[in-house]
């Protein structure tokens, strides 16, 4: 984020700055409650500062990169009641507020450092990295780069880069300790002797996260670095650059992440973490970011239930809490509960048409159920599971199963099947019958055994609309979620089994 002289930002997953910032590429499309967590609190400080909140996508991995995640960030956030002040829909003094756009600002900033000698061009070839690590594996070595091209005169760089030649550029790390002071944390320091040579430019012109990142927070005078203490470690790369451009270091606040109740970092294996998840299921936005703002963070007192102008009113860093605050679902629903409570008939009515019961939510069901039903009454109970959100699967548990196979496989095959799908970017019928039929495949089941098992664990019901149809309508998120459920029905350790590793086909 930025303050007077500046800005303040945020970033998926990784919070940040000055100018909040975002992330397009989120892994399955869907922005992260981390997303919203990390530029809440940007936002509030910058508000509270007079400063101004920055949207930032950070879309140099162009192998993630995913052109619908962009605009399914703008509207979580808008959703969840953040707005921002520059970003790459609203505009502003500092664009293009797109990385992907903004590469020439970054091959220069390379160049200079290379030219300082901060920064050396690396040849070594994919094969010649891929050797050094099995070999560092082996002797039981620390892992990284060994600064095999470092030693090349620059002149004789500059020539092989001039014929031709592949190259990246790293960061050329001295010696001594790297350290920084945390508003959070106080002074941190790290020997650079555990500072891997980083690759800053890629071979195909791209910068990585931390060039990319310490460059534009310059360029875009970002005052302060409010991200998630994940990237604690990064920090002294960041403070390398900083100091090898001769430029001042923003403050740096780390946030504390967000936990599971069993204390380890949340992850789409133990709970949703899709703000989509959340709207879709009926948690009112005001709730859920009312919730984020409990998260490590104290209003005062013993109050829990407060306005985001409220937040920012007393808001200050002095109130945050290091240890892991914990993303409780039991929470989020109660506080979800008082605020429904407290609403009048009428904001009730409007959210729960806002949530589902509108026109358009509607009219994409139609093509499921017209030819379904007879009396307008039909609809209600036709559709019920579409509308609900954990099922209940007392009444068909003796069915999910197929014969002959025992349930921790057949749990472990359905949580394969979940893989499958997630590592596609498309959602829609036809991928995910595609993705169903080579997972029946691999097991030698067949379709007419195996896709019943998909529909009562995604309806709790052995009738619906075609199969695949359905499963589209219902969305990623809630599929995902309802699978990982009947897995976790048929098998109770079958989730346990899945943070280990991923499932495999028998």
């Amino acid at each position: 984020m930025r303050l007077p002289r500046r800005v303040t930002r945020s970033h998926h997953g990784r919070a940040r700055p000055a100018g909040a910032r975002a992330d397009r590429t989120v892994s399955d499309g869907d922005p992260h409650v981390g997303t919203a967590y990390i530029a809440l609190f940007n936002h509030a400080f910058a508000r509270k500062h007079g400063g101004k909140f920055v949207l930032r996508i950070e879309d140099t991995d162009q192998t993630r990169a995913r052109a619908d995640s962009e605009q399914m960030i703008f509207d979580a956030l808008r959703w969840v009641g953040l707005t921002w002040d520059e970003g790459p829909d609203v505009g502003g003094p500092h664009a293009p507020y797109r990385q992907s756009e903004r590469g020439e600002h970054y091959r220069h900033h390379a160049g200079v450092l290379v030219e300082s000698n901060h920064a050396y061009r690396c040849f070594c070839t994919e094969d010649r990295l891929a050797k050094l690590r099995v070999q560092q594996q082996a002797e039981k070595t620390t892992l990284g780069y060994d600064r095999h091209c470092r030693s090349i005169a620059p002149e004789v760089a500059r020539n092989r880069a001039a014929a031709g030649e592949s190259y990246v550029v790293r960061l050329a790390v001295p010696d001594g300790p790297v350290a920084f002071h945390d508003e959070l944390r106080g002074e941190v320091s790290r020997d650079a002797k555990e500072i891997d040579d980083q690759v800053l430019l890629k071979s195909d012109g791209m910068p990585t996260y931390h060039l990319a990142n310490v460059v534009d927070d310059h360029l875009m005078e970002i005052t302060h670095v409010i991200r998630a203490e994940e990237w604690v470690s990064s920090t002294p790369k960041h403070v390398l650059l900083y100091r090898a451009f001769g430029w001042e270091q923003p403050k740096w606040i780390h946030m504390p992440l967000l936990r599971n109740p069993d204390k380890s970092k949340i992850s789409k294996r133990k709970h949703p973490v899709s703000i989509n998840y959340y709207r879709d299921a009926g948690i009112l936005p005001q709730a859920l970011l009312n919730f984020l703002g409990l998260m490590g963070w104290s209003f005062g007192g013993d109050r829990e239930k407060f306005t985001l102008a409220e937040m920012i009113d007393v808001f200050t860093f002095d109130r945050v809490a290091l240890g892991g605050p914990v993303f409780d679902l039991v929470k989020l629903t109660w506080l979800n509960e008082q605020y429904i409570h407290q609403m009048s008939y009428e904001q009730l009515a409007d959210a729960l048409i806002e949530w589902r019961l509108n026109r358009d939510a509607l009219i994409k069901l139609m093509p499921l159920f017209r030819e379904r039903i007879k009396r307008l009454d039909d609809f209600i109970p036709a559709t019920e599971y579409f509308f609900s959100g954990d099922l209940d699967y007392t009444s068909v548990q003796h069915e999910l199963a197929i014969a002959g196979v025992a349930p921790p496989d057949l749990a472990d095959a359905l949580l394969a099947y979940v893989e499958r799908f997630e590592a596609r970017e498309e959602w829609s019928a036809a991928m995910l019958e595609a993705e169903a039929r080579a997972w029946v495949e691999s097991y030698g089941w067949k379709p007419k055994l195996a896709f019943p098992l998909l529909r009562l664990g995604t309806t709790a019901r052995e009738k619906t609309p075609p199969l695949f149809e359905t499963l589209a309508a219902l969305g990623k998120e809630t599929v995902r979620s309802r699978l990982r459920k009947t897995a976790a029905t048929i098998d109770p350790e079958a989730l346990k089994r899945r943070a280990r590793g991923p499932a495999k086909a028998k």
